[in-house]
């Protein structure tokens, strides 16, 4: 009996669906939720019909555009912890998908038409890896929506796979910064300071491991919300005139997720509004420039002490390069917080901080390092390259991340 349905849509592995040199276009939106970060690149690809690998990426176009303030304030309400209705949540969900769609085709604009979209989303929940909570995430910004939007093919929700593979869900750059960083020096340590810091570790010669070190941001950009009544403490200006205080500096390195080995993961359940009115707590009547001041201090050391605890430098000895990216990494205050905090740190140890910096030092824009990562793994979707791997997240290896949804018709 012959099959007289529509025909089937094609898998992501199918061979048609990106070719080498295509355009993709990786799109996120952060904690601060005032932007969204999109990255439109040239992708390359090697192999053959056996299987098909993300060799490189070339940037072509990135910019970060405005997501509208009633957008972005019913985004930073539920980022707040505020109650929201499941209507309002579906409703968030199909207008970020669109939001998302529409920057993507605007940053590429109309003389370079996207193969496909890799959309992160808007993280608004992920566990913070206790067995009472199980390890599950939630990206806002519907696939289906971003498709319909941008016109393309859309590779969208990469993180709740590697979750039920038995991974943190996170940090997933470091899936891919053996393809970012392909041309930098080893080994290189690599940290982003978003809304949540992590680490990235590339030896000579082994897979790439990381790890979720603590907030940045989330605690930083929070506080100012708080303190200063507004988004953030620009270029720490507010910090550099504070001094740090010991009893909130204490707390906060004294939370347990600091001592969890790697790999850890973490989010705003854990280091969002809570935790910045615990941190202030810690210090009653104390001036807000010295609870800046300290909470640089305290994200600072924490990274410090993550990288050399979790990711074994307190054995290696030798030299050590760190490359920073993120919107930390525009920070001059935490910037030298953190190079003092490396450089005592490794020294206790007989080592040394050879090289640090922003990654743009390494050909990286800091800014959009996430927007590029995500455009990878968009692009492993669709030609069906595995990502996930036990020693970056815990994950099950061998795993495809994302789920994919189909360009309307006539388009990619």
């Amino acid at each position: 009996m012959g099959f007289n349905g529509p025909m089937p849509t094609p898998s992501p592995a199918d061979s048609t669906l990106l070719s080498d040199g295509d355009l993709v276009a990786g799109v996120l939106s952060g904690t601060s939720a005032d932007g969204i970060d999109v990255a439109v690149c040239r992708v390359g690809l090697e192999g053959d019909g056996r299987g098909r690998r993300v060799c490189s990426v070339e940037p072509v176009r990135m910019a970060t555009v405005a997501m509208g303030g009633e957008l972005a304030g019913r985004v930073r309400a539920i980022l707040d912890g505020g109650p929201v209705q499941l209507a309002a949540l579906a409703a968030l969900d199909r207008d970020l998908g669109l939001a998302f769609g529409a920057a993507a085709r605007e940053v590429a604009g109309p003389d370079a038409p996207l193969a496909l979209v890799a959309s992160h989303g808007q993280t608004v929940f992920h566990h913070d890896g206790e067995p009472a909570h199980g390890k599950v995430t939630m990206q806002l910004g519907d696939g289906d929506f971003v498709a319909e939007s941008a016109g393309c093919s859309v590779a969208s929700d990469f993180r709740t796979r590697d979750c039920a593979a038995g991974g943190e869900g996170a940090p997933l750059v470091v899936l891919v910064d053996e393809v970012l960083f392909a041309r930098a020096p080893r080994p290189l340590a690599i940290l982003n300071l978003g809304g949540i810091a992590n680490w990235t570790l590339l030896r000579p010669g082994g897979p790439p491991t990381g790890s979720d070190a603590g907030p940045a941001g989330a605690l930083l950009d929070g506080l100012a919300r708080v303190l200063l009544d507004r988004p953030m403490d620009m270029d720490g200006g507010t910090a550099a005139r504070g001094e740090v205080l010991e009893a909130p500096l204490a707390w906060a390195m004294g939370h347990p997720f600091l001592q969890r080995p790697w790999p850890k993961s973490t989010g705003l359940d854990t280091f969002g509004p809570t935790f910045v009115a615990g941190f202030i707590d810690a210090a009653p009547g104390a001036r807000r420039e010295d609870l800046l001041a300290t909470a640089t201090r305290f994200v600072a050391r924490a990274a410090a002490a993550d990288l050399i605890r979790g990711g074994g430098c307190d054995a290696s000895g030798g030299d050590h390069e760190v490359a920073v990216a993120g919107g930390g990494a525009r920070n001059p205050v935490l910037m030298g917080a953190l190079e003092r905090e490396l450089s005592a740190g490794l020294a206790a140890r007989g080592a040394r901080l050879k090289g640090f910096g922003p990654s743009d030092r390494y050909g990286v824009a800091p800014d959009f390092r996430e927007a590029l990562a995500f455009a990878v793994l968009g692009a492993r979707l669709a030609v069906g390259e595995p990502s996930s791997r036990p020693e970056v997240t815990g994950a099950s290896g061998g795993r495809v991340l994302g789920k994919w949804s189909r360009g309307a018709p006539g388009a990619p």
